[in-house]
């Protein structure tokens, strides 16, 4: 992986095979539908989805519950 290109899939879930932690070290943006959101806990471009957080609700092993967004998804690292 270059410096400039963002994975097609990635997940803040350590348990996830998407997650990357060196790269979310550094900073990973994500605009969907052309407004920048912070609550992404996972993303895929190829497939245009996004899973964002619902509020501060947990599901029984303290994971945050998730809602699947379907758009259009661009991804950047920030440094």
């Amino acid at each position: 992986m270059t410096d400039t290109t963002v994975p097609d899939r990635l997940s803040v879930n350590p348990t996830s095979p998407y997650f990357n932690e060196a790269l979310l070290e550094r900073g990973v943006g994500i605009r969907f539908k052309g407004v920048e959101k912070t609550n992404v806990e996972e993303y895929c471009i190829s497939e245009g989805w996004v899973r964002v957080a619902v509020g501060k609700t947990v599901d029984r092993n303290g994971n945050p519950l998730t809602m699947k967004l379907q758009g259009p998804v661009e991804a950047w690292i920030k440094d």
